[in-house]
């Protein structure tokens, strides 16, 4: 056990797991999961998007996505349509219900960020939110193909 302690994807994960277990208990008032409402937060931006950036926002690989996103759909909280930008490739965009159902749950989230905001304190949640979001971003970059002159 004590080696786990030392492992920064067991730690990441342990604080993801009790950051979300709160977070699904203030969405569960509106009937969605964590995983559902990454993907209303991603189409929230008013525009649509390819089920490949879907994904990538979300976190969540495609079949999963595609299940996910079916269910909301089924649900008339999104719609596939045609991708503004790419007449060829189908988008999923927000519904108005789901605008609806974010607005009614925007306290509850807020409320949420603020305990756990309170948990941590306020400056160390600050300084947590740069670091985790430089530690994503340099996870994520792309190596350089060729040398920059």
């Amino acid at each position: 056990m004590t080696r786990l302690r030392g492992s920064l994807a067991y730690l990441l994960s342990r604080a993801e797991r009790g950051v979300n277990k709160e977070l699904g208990a203030a969405l569960a008032a509106g009937g969605i999961t964590v995983e559902q409402w990454r993907i209303l937060q991603a189409l929230a931006d008013g525009r649509g998007h390819c089920m490949g950036d879907l994904a990538r926002a979300a976190l969540m690989p495609h079949p999963t996505l595609t299940k996910a996103v079916d269910r909301l759909v089924d649900r008339s909280l999104v719609y596939r349509g045609q991708d503004p930008d790419d007449r060829r490739k189908v988008a999923v965009f927000l519904a108005d219900r789901a605008r609806d159902m974010l607005a009614r749950l925007e306290g509850e989230l807020a409320e949420h960020q603020r305990r756990v905001v309170a948990a941590f304190g306020e400056e160390r949640a600050a300084h947590l939110m740069r670091e985790l979001e430089a530690l994503a971003s340099a996870l994520h970059e792309e190596p350089q193909t060729k040398p920059q002159p």
